[in-house]
């Protein structure tokens, strides 16, 4: 009796880390169903469409997506072949029974705490493609579960890592309960859940045996973590830190992304003591407007966020700061948005993600009244992200002269070049066989392109 042929899966991923990581996930549990992952949508029997409802215009975007897999799809039925598609994270959180309805192609919607069930919903899906066209419904699972989708959800192969092999990505906290005005993320993603801390340390060893180097641990806001240990005891994020320290083999750490009003005194010491927890924080502020941080519920001022920035320098010297700013939110006047430009020039940032303010059904700030002038959006943005351009450049070129350690990681895209990170999430390109990838060497920065350092391989001394 032959065995059945594999079947091929695509997985189109929209966002953030964590989508990455969820969309690895889903490939896991499809795995011993039979489904293999292909880099080539035309050839895939499943289509699944991880989104994400952050950006502005996200459903738009995935209608517009689906309209396109359609006619894929009409193609290979004329040819006697198939597809089916899915809609996977957090448009289908929110917008579930829309698409179904807008989208009757469609098999299955299914939102971000719903992975582990995916098999299921997939036996569904491909035995209601035996009724009638008129019948048929694809197959709605948005509900929250009480269940833990992490304990149920296949563990990762060892051979495969998620990344680019040496790195990986670890989803350790999910969802958020601060309610910021802007922010859709408590309507998809649901309240702050924690995996325990036993979960998340068996998930890192076995990446940390499959080779991987670095971990970033993710979550929608990950300093909440707040994970059980074996005695049924809170840990929090800085106490994690120091137990994956003690993992052979795991030799660097990141996180993301951090709210300023879960940056305790443990998480600070955390970064004090170790030094494999990287020099490189993301703590997005949004406005250096105390009246808009209002408006935003942030439950934070700017005085405040300054002051943090000032103990996490202290405990770590070498700190660089990324944040993110929304600019344009409703009622912020000229003033507001100085002030932002104010925190910006205190604080000195690495890096920035900056984004014009855009309405999200069902947030309240969808209702706020003085909605800013589209125009006045764009202007108040290029001034932003020119300031933030200029400490990014300055960053970089402070870094030359300095000798820090690289994660080797690729083969370069000129002959006889290699590439790495930096500490602080700079790609470094240098001269080198392919011998140094897949570990940490000292490089000597004698140089800035435009995007990244240019290095050179630090040579030992001989006695």
């Amino acid at each position: 009796m032959n065995e059945a042929l594999p079947k091929k899966l695509f997985i189109k991923t929209y966002g953030c880390q964590m989508n990455v990581y969820d969309s690895d996930r889903m490939a896991d549990a499809l795995a011993p169903h039979g489904y293999i992952p292909t880099q080539e949508i035309g050839e895939a029997d499943l289509v699944l469409l991880n989104t994400c409802h952050i950006r502005e215009k996200a459903s738009e975007k995935v209608f517009s997506e689906l309209g396109r897999l359609k006619e894929l799809q009409t193609e290979k039925r004329a040819t006697g072949g198939d597809m089916m598609i899915g809609v996977a994270g957090c448009v289908a959180q929110a917008e579930g029974e829309e698409i179904a309805r807008r989208a009757p192609m469609v098999d299955m919607v299914f939102g971000p705490q719903a992975y582990h069930r995916l098999p299921d919903m997939l036996a569904k899906a491909e035995a209601n493609r035996h009724m009638h066209p008129a019948l048929k419904r694809a197959v709605v699972d948005t509900d929250f579960p009480e269940e833990d989708k992490f304990a149920h959800l296949p563990a990762a192969k060892k051979d495969v890592t998620i990344g680019r092999g040496l790195t990986a990505f670890l989803t350790v906290q999910e969802g958020c309960d601060k309610f910021c005005s802007f922010c859709v993320v408590p309507y998809t993603r649901g309240a702050e859940v924690s995996r325990p801390v036993a979960q998340v340390l068996d998930e890192a060893r076995r990446l940390a045996d499959a080779g991987v180097k670095e971990i970033t641990l993710l979550g929608q806001n990950v300093n909440a973590y707040h994970g059980e240990d074996a005695s049924g005891r809170s840990v929090g994020l800085g106490e994690l830190a120091y137990l994956l320290a003690e993992i052979p083999g795991l030799e660097r750490l990141r996180y993301t992304t951090s709210h300023p009003r879960d940056m305790d005194d443990a998480l600070i010491a955390a970064h004090r003591d170790l030094p494999f927890l990287m020099p490189y924080l993301h703590l997005p502020v949004q406005s250096g407007s105390d009246r808009i941080l209002k408006a935003m519920n942030r439950k934070h001022t700017a005085a405040e966020y300054l002051t943090l920035i000032e103990r996490i320098k202290t405990a770590r010297p070498d700190m660089a700061m990324s944040g993110d700013f929304i600019v344009g939110f409703p009622g912020e006047t000229d003033a507001d948005f100085e002030d932002t430009l104010k925190i910006i020039r205190e604080t000195g940032y690495a890096s920035a993600y900056s984004f014009k303010y855009s309405t999200r059904p069902g947030t309240p700030g969808a209702n706020l009244p003085d909605q800013v002038e589209e125009a006045v959006k764009t202007e108040r943005l290029a001034r932003l992200q020119a300031l933030v351009n200029q400490q990014t450049t300055a960053f970089h070129a402070s870094c030359v002269g300095r000798t820090l350690p690289v994660l080797i990681e690729r083969v370069g895209r000129m002959p006889g070049q290699v590439g790495g990170r930096s500490p602080y999430l700079q790609a470094v390109h240098l001269e080198g066989s392919t011998d140094l990838i897949g570990a940490i060497h000292e490089v000597d920065i004698i140089g800035t392109s435009t995007n990244s350092l240019v290095g050179r391989l630090k040579r030992a001394i001989a006695a």
